[in-house]
């Protein structure tokens, strides 16, 4: 029964880590998606008027450039955006340490 005991504890620690990662992951990655979802949806309407994707384009990826280039000048916004997604790691390293305490206790 103690080895189920400790596996299992195993394997919530491998599903605490596996869904923190993931949203780090998503976390970050929807950061460098966002110029990229701009360029989509301001080529959408150029298309609308008759312009070819490639004119969109050329005039949509300057907006977006304009738009990132205003957002990082804001103070303090890119640093609050880098500090939530450390606490975000720190947050779930916190939390896989703590079944090392768990695991400690239902080994003994």
């Amino acid at each position: 029964m103690k080895k189920i005991n400790i596996g299992l504890v195993r394997l919530l620690q491998f599903i605490v880590f596996a869904v923190f990662t993931f949203t780090v992951l998503v976390y970050f990655s929807a950061m460098i998606l966002l110029p990229l979802a701009a360029v989509a949806l301001l080529i959408k309407p150029f298309a609308l008027f008759g312009l070819s994707t490639l004119l969109g384009a050329l005039i949509a990826v300057p907006v977006a450039a304009y738009l990132s280039m205003s957002a990082y000048k804001i103070p303090g916004l890119i640093t609050m955006i880098i500090e939530t997604g450390l606490d975000l790691v720190n947050m779930g390293k916190a939390r896989v340490e703590a079944f090392n305490e768990i695991l400690d206790s239902v080994k003994a």
